[in-house]
Formats: structure tokens, C-alpha cells, sequence
């Protein structure tokens, strides 16, 4: 479904997609199945939305941004893909930010160009992201910090791989499990 008042430009919509009222899409972005693009979005051209990715209001994709399946972008969460912009002035190409598999970006994020997020990442509300966030790292504060771990069922650790009961996780391939 695409809402009468957005201007959606690209053909690249998988099926079951939703895109709602004052959304822009230009022309070349790509956008996956089943995902949930709330009001006033803004998708740029050389951008990749993957299956079941929701993306809230007041959010621009910009051109160099890859968001994987089953992403989660919070509202007024912010892109940048010029680490030196001057106003007219256009680098050759835009540097390239990934957000993988799973991952979380909380309301009024700030994620810094030519980062990677990890899968299953969660970057709280509010924070300033200047580095890679690995896999299942939970990241918040400005500038963000590693602040702990966040298993697949969304449980939190702490940096030590503890969750509030005391329950002690190890890391196997990137991936918190209870020990």
C-alpha cells in the first residue's frame, strides 16, 4: 500500500510493503517485503532497504546507506553519508554505512557515515554512533559507547555478559548464549 500523498518515484518494492502519507522515495532506491516506511520519510537513490524493515516517521536515508532485513530505525533517527560536507560541493561517491540483520537504532539516533552495525546491534535512543558497532553490542551516550550485550530474544547483558538475574553468557561467533 502507498499512501496518495507520497511521491514514491522507484518500482523497487517488494510485496506486502507499506509506504505512508509525505514519504519521498527517488527513483533508484531499492525496497524490500513486508517492510513499514512510516510518514515523512525521505529515501535517497543509492540506498537498499531489505524484507521486514520498518522505518519511522521523520527518518532520511541517504544515498551509501544498506539497511538488512528486519531493521528497526526509530523515529528522527538521523543518516549522514559525508564525513566533510560543504554545501555544493559533492564527493565522487558518498561513503557507504551497512546496518545488518536484526539490528536497532533508537528514536534520534545519530549514526556517522561509513559505519557498520552489526546484526542484532541496538543503539539506544539519542546516541551519537562515531565507530562499528559489532554484533549483538548494545551501544548509547554521545559519543556512543559499548555498553553492553543484547541476546536474540532481546535479553540485556551488561560488558561482563550477565544478564539481572545473574544468568552468566559466553560469546560464541559474535553471539551471546547462556553458559
Amino acid at each position: 500500500m502507498i499512501h496518495e500523498t507520497a511521491d514514491v518515484q522507484t518500482e523497487a518494492i517488494g510485496d506486502g510493503t507499506t509506504i505512508w502519507q509525505f514519504c519521498v522515495v527517488l527513483p533508484g532506491a531499492q525496497i524490500g517485503a513486508r517492510c513499514n516506511i512510516n510518514c515523512h520519510v525521505f529515501i535517497e537513490n543509492d540506498v537498499v532497504i531489505g524484507n521486514d524493515v520498518t522505518v519511522k516517521s521523520g527518518v532520511q536515508v541517504w544515498d551509501g546507506i544498506t539497511l538488512k532485513d528486519q531493521v528497526f530505525v526509530g523515529p528522527n533517527a538521523t543518516f549522514t553519508n559525508d564525513a566533510a560536507p560543504r554545501s555544493k560541493q559533492h564527493p565522487e561517491a558518498f561513503e557507504r554505512t551497512i546496518v545488518e540483520q536484526g539490528a536497532s537504532i533508537g528514536a534520534n539516533a545519530t549514526i556517522l557515515p561509513g559505519l557498520r552495525i552489526g546484526h542484532h546491534a541496538m543503539i539506544g535512543a539519542g546516541a551519537v554512533l562515531t565507530k562499528d558497532a559489532p554484533p549483538h553490542t548494545v551501544w548509547f551516550g554521545n559519543p556512543a559507547k559499548h555498553r553492553g550485550y543484547v541476546t536474540r530474544d532481546k535479553t540485556m547483558l551488561g560488558p561482563n555478559l550477565v544478564d539481572e538475574d545473574g544468568n552468566q553468557y559466553i560469546l560464541e561467533e559474535e553471539t551471546p548464549v547462556l553458559q
